[in-house]
């Protein structure tokens, strides 16, 4: 996962290179225009996955079932906030590694989710018991 921090800068670099060889200045300029525009739309996305979110409350989700079946590993925690339109609820320490978050419904169940350098690791459905909630009724 760390080999992506170097290969982007690198594959970037070398896009500009290629580009002024095939075509000199108007070349890297046409490149730096793409790249910078690629960077612009990862940048919007970003901005309105956080502005959705900021308008529900923390940690709360419509469906904790829905969310778990939709979960799958790999994922990253900006795509489970844009899955679920709210932040997280953080369980784990500031940054401690890995990172852990609950959602839950107005059902009471709750996903917690563990995330390791961003990505979705394993996660977890905990579902209330129904027999708990329901007061006995007298008998007639």
């Amino acid at each position: 996962m760390q080999i992506k921090k170097f290969l982007v800068p690198l594959g970037c670099a070398a896009l500009l290179v290629v580009a002024h060889r095939a075509s000199g200045w108007p070349g890297v300029a046409a490149v730096a225009g793409g790249l910078l525009m690629w960077l612009l739309l990862h940048f919007t996305r970003l901005m309105s996955v956080l502005k959705r979110a900021a308008h529900r409350p923390i940690g709360h989700v419509d469906s904790a079932v829905m969310l778990n079946a939709k979960l799958r590993p790999g994922v990253t925690l900006m795509h489970v906030i844009a899955m679920t339109r709210a932040l997280g609820e953080r369980l784990s320490a500031e940054g401690a590694e890995p990172e852990v978050y609950r959602w839950s419904d107005n059902g009471l169940s709750t996903v917690e989710a563990e995330f390791a350098g961003g990505k979705l690791v394993r996660w977890q459905l905990a579902r209330p018991d129904p027999q708990a909630s329901v007061p006995d009724s007298p008998a007639p």
